[in-house]
């Protein structure tokens, strides 16, 4: 017995203006899906090490460089291969975070010092006024570009 025809003019379940994927295209996409999501790791993780002690600037600083590396990569790979606007979308924008993320670095390695000792005083200010006297005190010890 012969399998229906369907109106819209499908055969097999793939619309005529497709053709299925061959092994090695899904392959690139499944290796350009993996890099895009390490990209993704790497800034979110970036940003949320710088969050939690400035003792692991370091850290932030090395997942930052990783997820420049990975970002690049999956350019890169979208240039030559054209596969997921939604990718390509999702690594411009991981690009502008990591921008950001790297002046922040950098502040923040230029007034190492400073920005340890506001952390110490915040941890241990118990009320809004004390928080104030930090915040007073971190003013005071940057320098004045006047």
């Amino acid at each position: 017995m012969n399998p229906p025809n369907d109106s819209a003019g499908s055969t097999g379940g793939q619309p005529q203006g497709q053709h299925p994927l061959s092994d090695a295209a899904k392959a690139s996409q499944a290796k350009t899906h993996n890099l895009f999501r390490s990209f993704i790791v790497a800034v979110l993780g970036s940003f949320f090490v710088y969050q939690l002690d400035l003792n692991y600037l370091w850290l932030s600083a090395l997942l930052t460089a990783a997820g420049i590396v990975l970002g690049v990569m999956v350019l890169v790979r979208y240039a030559r291969f054209k596969e997921s606007k939604l990718v390509l979308f999702g690594t411009i924008s991981g690009m502008v975070v990591l921008a950001v993320q790297v002046l922040l670095l950098l502040t923040s390695a230029l007034f190492f010092n400073q920005v340890r000792d506001y952390q110490q005083c915040s941890r241990q200010a118990l009320t809004q006024q004390a928080a104030s006297m930090c915040q007073t005190q971190l003013e005071q010890s940057l320098p004045r570009f006047r």
